[in-house]
């Protein structure tokens, strides 16, 4: 079983740095590896963080 805190320290990293792309590539790919596992609490704690990062990326760079 996936160590979901683990894996979402490792995305944010990413995020820290502005790597954008390779954070929500990672989060999907965390998101998948517990859909095989049939960890539905895991699918939505990522989606959740996925979430999270499209939020802010229109905070950063949407015009609204």
């Amino acid at each position: 079983m996936m160590d979901i805190k683990a894996e979402k320290a490792n995305i944010q990293k990413h995020l820290d740095k502005g790597n954008y792309h390779a954070a929500i590539n990672l989060a999907i790919s965390a998101m998948n590896e517990c859909r095989r596992n049939e960890d539905q609490a895991g699918v939505d704690e990522f989606i959740d963080f996925i979430r999270g990062i499209v939020d802010q990326l229109a905070d950063e760079f949407g015009s609204k």
